[in-house]
């Protein structure tokens, strides 16, 4: 045991995490090694087992590309592929009790604006506003000013000012949360606000935040007044749901301030730590109304799998102040990894085919489908200008590759692509024709369109929406604009390379 006690308890835990993921693996070659002897018989019971599976797929409510990442490798290695979906568990729901929580909804947000109220605004930003206030659940609100930072660094600031101000409660819902000097800040605030009485709840996604937490740290913050629950603790076993990630990022202030955000709770989100160069990212402060629906969206969180829930109306402001110069629509939203909730990939559909001047899209991951690169195609076709910025230094190498392999397509119909050269771009927004715009949590990828919690809020008429913008348009100095001759492949292996990255994309 001396030889583990130099390595740190994150790294001690990765250890044994992968030793016990090799011996599964290797228990289940063992058993397929077993059964040689009755070798034909167990082959065809296998290729049998691996056609019903693929058969099952086919039926189920998924994406194509993500069904067919399944079925080409269960059919290419009918004596595992079968068993090794049946094993993870693919066929199963996320672990997540979605009625429950629609339940919730539909009783907590009660919507207060109709269509009429939409209308002035346009009939594109109204169906827009319709399909996610009728559609998803997520009721539109005018009561509530709404400031955009476009950079860790400004929001940093201002974000443990609201924090300081809390007086009955303060939630935190973030996919990483990382020891350093942003956490230790955030966290000296929360000391002092435990010990008044206010109520902390804190969420962190349990592998989010596997290599920057103890595996007993919520332990650590119940001691001292922090309630904490980890999102499903990573469990050294396969199983395909620990995909199924808490990707969230928000933060909720006495029912009457709330932050969303690209940004997680790390030192590098701020530019205190450098990580692949300069670290971009954003986040939206609102205050009225609207925040309401990220107090709901946060406790039908916490709430799931547990016998003693909320008490909503407690969490709800009795006196809250009308917002000072409250412009046009906000709605805050959500999504889950359940294939009847496809929110984000809708909203983001819908933002495509109704921009009519242009659309500036950024994200660190451009993982697209057919549906979504047929949209962008056509819009930028059609005369709309459409640009998209992805980071020049990835966080993800094979991820990376994948985005580029993106790039032609899109640039053969004219979009312009554009990548952020100081470092990783983490933002992740959208806005078309200085009228609607959208920033939260969710990547143009798979894994936020179909594996994760996400949340966000859509713009409609606010000066955010001009500020969203402009952030777009200051960074693009700082950025190179991709040609074909970019992302040609270099050789037949490099071409190879990134179909078969492409194939298995959905899974990454």
């Amino acid at each position: 045991m001396k030889l583990f006690s130099a390595f740190t308890p994150h790294h001690q835990r990765t250890f044994w995490v992968v030793l016990s993921i090799l011996l599964q693996i290797g228990l289940v070659l063992g058993v397929v090694h077993f059964f040689n002897q009755y070798f034909v018989f167990f082959y065809w019971v296998c290729v049998v087992v691996s056609v019903l599976v693929a058969l099952f797929i086919a039926t189920r409510r998924n994406k194509l590309a993500y069904k067919v990442a399944w079925i080409v490798p269960i059919l290419l290695v009918p004596v595992v592929g079968g068993l090794m979906y049946i094993f993870l568990g693919g066929g199963r729901k996320p672990q997540f009790r979605r009625k429950d929580a629609i339940k919730v909804y539909q009783q907590e947000l009660i919507p207060t604006l109709d269509n009429l109220d939409f209308l002035p605004y346009g009939p594109d930003a109204a169906q827009q506003a319709w399909y996610l206030q009728n559609s998803a659940l997520c009721p539109a609100y005018r009561n509530t000013e709404t400031r955009y930072f476009s950079t860790g660094e400004a929001f940093f600031p201002v974000f443990l000012e609201e924090l300081s101000k809390a007086r009955r409660y303060i939630f935190l819902e973030y996919f990483i949360i990382a020891e350093g000097s942003m956490w230790d800040e955030i966290l000296d605030i929360l000391k002092e606000k435990a010990t008044q009485g206010v109520e902390i709840r804190v969420i962190y996604d349990g592998i989010g935040s596997a290599n920057t937490l103890d595996a007993d740290y919520h332990e650590t913050l119940e001691a001292i007044g922090i309630h904490c629950r980890p999102f499903h603790p990573f469990l050294p076993i396969l199983s395909i749901h620990q995909n199924n990630r808490d990707h969230r990022k928000l933060c909720v202030i006495d029912g009457m301030t709330g932050f969303v955000s690209g940004l997680n709770i790390a030192d590098e989100y701020i530019a205190r730590k450098t990580r692949f160069g300069y670290w971009k990212d954003n986040a939206l402060l609102l205050r009225g109304e609207a925040v309401w629906s990220l107090t709901v969206c946060f406790l039908t969180m916490w709430d799931d799998g547990r016998k003693e829930k909320s008490d909503y109306p407690w969490f709800r402001p009795q006196d809250l102040p009308r917002a000072e110069d409250p412009k046009g629509l906000v709605i805050p939203y959500g999504d889950t990894p359940f294939p009847e909730d496809t929110v984000c990939e809708d909203l983001l559909l819908l933002m495509i085919t109704k921009a009519r001047n242009y659309l500036y899209l950024t994200t660190p991951y451009l993982i697209l489908d057919e549906t979504i690169t047929s949209a962008l195609r056509a819009a930028a076709r059609s005369g709309v200008d459409v640009r998209v910025m992805t980071p020049r230094i990835p966080d993800k190498k094979a991820v990376f590759a994948v985005t580029q392999s993106n790039y032609a397509s899109l640039l053969e119909a004219g979009v312009q692509i554009y990548e952020f050269t100081p470092g990783f771009l983490h933002s992740k927004t959208v806005v078309a024709d200085d009228l609607y715009a959208s920033v939260g949590s969710c990547n143009l990828d798979y894994r936020s369109f179909c594996l994760q919690f996400e949340n966000g809020v859509w713009l409609c008429g606010t000066d955010s929406v001009i500020s969203v913008r402009d952030d777009f348009l200051e960074t693009v100095p700082l950025c190179d604009e991709m040609t074909l001759e970019d992302c040609a492949p270099k050789n037949l292996l490099h071409r190879l390379k990134r179909s078969i990255l492409r194939l298995f994309s959905p899974l990454f």
